[in-house]
């Protein structure tokens, strides 16, 4: 098991650990990656990494459809839109890999989602 260290730098975005994720597999083997986060304000998923504003459109929708202070939430740490948005996108995923590379698709890229940041999160990653 390995982990990887992600610094965010703001309240809601999405970081690409793509390169992060493929530098740590062996050379040349074969089978999956499982990459999990144990946060329960940020989660993960793959989607396109060419155009940037994917992401910002990702986000915008999520943050027009679950505000931050939404009439009715009761956690007092406001931040029960980052829990929620968390739940949808899932705090795990699971890529094949062969001879060393992700296999991917040409537009795929691994994202943290960070909807309560700014802080330091933890991506545990196991290969088998």
């Amino acid at each position: 098991m390995d982990s990887i260290k992600v610094r965010s730098s703001q309240r809601e975005e999405l970081i690409e650990i793509t390169s992060e994720v493929s530098r740590r597999l062996p050379d040349n083997g074969d089978g999956i990656c499982v990459l999990f986060t144990q946060h329960t304000t940020c989660g993960l998923t793959i989607n396109e990494n060419a155009d940037p504003e994917v992401k910002h459109d990702i986000l915008l929708f999520l943050k027009n459809t679950i505000p931050q202070y939404y009439e009715g939430f009761k956690h007092f740490e406001h931040n029960s839109d980052a829990h929620i948005k968390s739940s949808l996108m899932g705090s795990s995923i699971t890529v094949p890999f062969a001879q060393g590379k992700l296999l991917l698709g040409r537009w795929q890229g691994i994202y943290l989602c960070e909807f309560d940041g700014a802080r330091e999160r933890t991506v545990l990653m196991t290969v088998r």
